[in-house]
């Protein structure tokens, strides 16, 4: 019995030397910062590593995360200008700055800038009306980082980014505003179908105007080709009837084999008699009444 007593004590004595140590040799994780407080009193702010603290005496406060951290907040009800409830979904960035004023500025931080947010969000677009609160997202972000950013400076905190992920506004607005960008659609499409119906219809036009300019010239050009073919032609039959000297009876017999030709089409409804046939017949009626004479002075039997 008495040889346990002294084994307790060297157990009693190890464990307070384990506990004082535990207490006195503490590490600080990368991107943590820790405050430490001797006898209630802020006595300074641990960085990274390994440090020593004086136990019993000295107490650590919980370690303050230093990275960047998002906070998303559910959707809030704010009233616009024009007197309609639409709900923001915002979603925050910032980064502890200062360990110290974190810790003894505000009794909680995360829940000091959710309802700044929420109070500066109202401000901002309550000022505006609901077009502009949906189209103007990006002036709505830097107004609510520029007051927090000044407001949570003394907490020791830096706003980084602000963005609105979501604006819903009520219903029966979300309802009249798809039928108007419907029927802006449609004006949009009968606007455009139309413009490509006068479009092919120009085009048509011009097309046809073209070709028909086209024809018109081809039917002028073959018709000046083919005068001046017929013009060529009679001008060397003129030339060759008149290079071999023909006489009256020559004439009369050609005269008389273009004649059919000429009556044949069914176009030619006047005749042109050139006077040379007049007196071409006449030479050919005489040389066939003195043929007639002769015969008759032939003695009958």
């Amino acid at each position: 019995m008495e040889s346990l007593v002294p084994v307790a004590v060297v157990g009693v004595l190890a464990l307070l030397v384990l506990i004082v140590l535990g207490r006195t040799v503490r590490i600080v994780p990368q991107a943590r910062a820790g405050l430490v407080e001797r006898l209630g009193r802020y006595q300074r702010t641990l960085t990274p590593g390994l440090t020593i603290l004086v136990p019993f005496i000295d107490k650590l406060r919980p370690l303050i995360d230093l990275r960047e951290q998002v906070v998303s907040f559910p959707p809030q009800p704010v009233i616009t200008a024009d007197n309609l409830v639409v709900g923001i979904d915002t979603v925050l960035y910032f980064q502890v700055t200062d360990a110290k004023s974190a810790t003894y500025e505000i009794a909680n931080y995360i829940q000091g800038v959710e309802q700044l947010t929420v109070t500066t969000l109202r401000n901002v677009v309550g000022s505006l009306n609901l077009e502009q609160a949906l189209t103007s997202r990006d002036q709505i972000n830097a107004a609510l980082r520029g007051v927090l950013d000044e407001a949570t400076g003394k907490w020791g905190l830096r706003v980084n980014r602000v963005e609105i992920k979501a604006i819903d506004p009520p219903a029966s607005i979300q309802d009249s505003m798809e039928k108007q960008m419907r029927a802006d659609r449609e004006k949009r499409a009968t606007i455009l179908t139309a413009e490509g119906f006068k479009a092919s219809q120009i085009l048509t036009a011009e097309g046809e105007r073209q070709a028909s300019i086209l024809r018109a010239e081809g039917e002028a050009q073959a018709a000046v080709l083919r005068a001046d073919g017929e013009a060529q032609a009679i001008q060397r039959v003129f030339d060759a009837i008149h290079a071999g000297n023909p006489d009256q009876k020559l004439l009369a017999y050609q005269y008389l084999q273009v004649l059919p030709q000429i009556a044949r089409g069914d176009s030619n409804k006047v005749w042109i008699v050139p006077s040379e046939l007049g007196e071409a017949l006449k030479g050919i009626g005489g040389m066939l009444g003195r043929g007639d004479n002769g015969d008759n002075d032939v003695p009958r039997t």
